[in-house]
């Protein structure tokens, strides 16, 4: 099901810095009112996962792209720009949930190349550490 919303030119320059100059740790994108997929917030190579996590909203969905640290399984440190889902449960309403549910594949389509996804509906799901086990498998 497609919900009609669209991928705004700018959101589509911030994946391609982030890809490609790898000048970025995070972008995270919100739908707005007029139904297009913006940037919220950009986070600096600076930045940790902790710090992205810090900007997620606790009541809203959102779409993310996160450049992640991790080490391969011979112990050689790589990084992985995987997209993040958040819709957090209980927080949000059931048309918020399902306006982002129904855009993310329009989003995702969009960012050509990212191979992996995180869908967090809690904190417990942005545990680092279990997602670094991820890209290492």
């Amino acid at each position: 099901m497609s919900s009609g919303v669209r991928v705004a030119a700018a959101s589509m320059e911030l994946f391609m810095q982030i890809k490609m100059k790898k000048d970025l740790r995070f972008v995270t994108y919100r739908i707005t009112d007029s139904s297009e997929i913006v940037a919220d917030c950009t986070g600096p190579t600076s930045e940790t996962w902790d710090d992205f996590v810090g900007h997620l909203p606790e009541d809203e969905p959102r779409y993310a792209l996160v450049d992640i640290p991790y080490q391969d399984q011979e112990g050689m440190d790589r990084s992985k720009l995987v997209f993040v889902h958040w819709s957090p449960d209980g927080r949000t309403t059931a048309r918020q949930r399902m306006l982002y549910a129904s855009s993310k594949l329009a989003m995702k389509s969009a960012l050509v190349g990212i191979m992996k996804e995180v869908q967090a509906n809690d904190m417990e799901d942005l545990a680092l550490e279990g997602i670094q086990k991820k890209l290492r498998g």
